[in-house]
Formats: C-alpha cells, sequence, structure tokens
C-alpha cells in the first residue's frame, strides 16, 4: 500500500480569495484575483479589513496558486492584512509570477520589501498622522522603489494632505514611482482633496475606491 506524499509547501493563513475588479492603484478596473492573507501588525484607524486581523484558512502555497489559476483571471492582487507579517508570503509571489500571473502586492510599508520578487508591483502605503500609526513608516523601504512600484497615502483631513505633500517633495517620489491619494471615505471631501491637488500642481494621482463606489463595503468584492 502507497501513501500520499507529505504536502511540503510554505503554509499561510487566508482570509479569503476572490475574483472582483481592483479597485484602487493604476491598475484599477482590471479584472483581477486577491488573495486576502490574515494578520496585520498594524491598527489604523480607518482599517477597512478588521476582519482580516485574526483567524483564516491554512492553505498551501500550491493549493492558493491552483485556485488562482482555475479562475481564469490574468492579475492577481495580494493583500491583507498586512501579507509580508507572513513569512511564506514571499515565496507565494514568486509562485504565482512563476505560474505566469500579473502579480501586485498591496502592503502597509512598514516591512521590508526588499525580499519580495523583482517582477512583483509594489502598492506601498506611506502611514499619514491621521492613520495612528504614522510611526510605522519603514523610511528604508523608498529607495528600492521603481517605476513598477506604487505609493498610496490614504489621508484624512488637510494636516494628512500638508504632510503627504512633504514627504512627496521631501523625497522626491514622483520621480521614482506612481503616488497615489486617496481620501479616507466619510472623513475627507473627495472634491475638496482634488482641489488641493489641482492648486498645488502636486504631480500625484487622486484615487477613490472603485469598489465601494460599486458594492459598497461588501466582503470578498
Amino acid at each position: 500500500m502507497t501513501t500520499a506524499a507529505p504536502d511540503r509547501s510554505p503554509k499561510l493563513r487566508i482570509t479569503e480569495i476572490f475574483s472582483s475588479l481592483q479597485g484602487e492603484s493604476t491598475r484599477v478596473g482590471l479584472p483581477t484575483v486577491f488573495v486576502r492573507l490574515s494578520g496585520c501588525p498594524l491598527r489604523c484607524v480607518w482599517c477597512d479589513t478588521k476582519y482580516a486581523f485574526q483567524g483564516g484558512e491554512s492553505r498551501s502555497v500550491e493549493a492558493i496558486v491552483e485556485d488562482v489559476a482555475a479562475r481564469g483571471i490574468a492579475h492577481v492582487c495580494v493583500t491583507g492584512g498586512e501579507p509580508l507579517a507572513q513569512k511564506a508570503c514571499v515565496p507565494l509571489l514568486k509562485a504565482l509570477c512563476d505560474a505566469g500571473f500579473s502579480v501586485s502586492l498591496e502592503t502597509s510599508g512598514a516591512l521590508d520589501i526588499s525580499v519580495v520578487d523583482p517582477r512583483v508591483s509594489r502598492i506601498v502605503d506611506l502611514k499619514a498622522p491621521g492613520s495612528g500609526e504614522v510611526d510605522r513608516n519603514r523610511w528604508e523601504n523608498l529607495p528600492l522603489l521603481n517605476e513598477r512600484d506604487e505609493i498610496k497615502i490614504v489621508l484624512a483631513d488637510e494636516a494628512d494632505y500638508g504632510w503627504a505633500k512633504a514627504r512627496i517633495s521631501e523625497h522626491d517620489l514622483a520621480r521614482c514611482c506612481t503616488v497615489l491619494l486617496s481620501p479616507v471615505q466619510g472623513k475627507l471631501d473627495p472634491a475638496l482633496l482634488a482641489d488641493w491637488i489641482v492648486r498645488d500642481r502636486l504631480p500625484v494621482r487622486f484615487q477613490l475606491q472603485l469598489h465601494k463606489l460599486l458594492w459598497s463595503d461588501a466582503r470578498g468584492r
């Protein structure tokens, strides 16, 4: 009698895998498979994915790639929580790239992005003061960014905007990658943010969360 070989593929805790439209970044509107990993070491006051902080189903890298492949969509976004808080996120990203997918990673910017496969587009947050986590920004990540990557800054008020404007200038962020500015839903009027960007000729891209406009706060969309 033969027995199946044990699965030695790295395991991750997964909150959900679902197909939708990308709601943010320069990939907005593209059909995308989202792989949402569980757990996050940050606690941003405006976080909209608190349900991913705990729990999750343990799945192997191999099983996750098979699930993604079965959906027949070319674009994959690994998100969280904070994906890089799980060590096996790195081999997952590599496996998805090896399988031929166009892969993006949404990360808080608090952890080292140098370990990420260079084929991945890294969407890196900068946490403004209004998030409550500004001290968690890992500034060492900024010199690692390239034209494949993007910086996202979510703003709760005019003070956050002033902070973001100063950081964009100080680090010359728009020169290395696309910079995205977003208003916190229900906190900052999007039209007001748009006016500030135009007034200041800021070299950024304004964005709203498309998925929330289409489906409100529904999970798995």
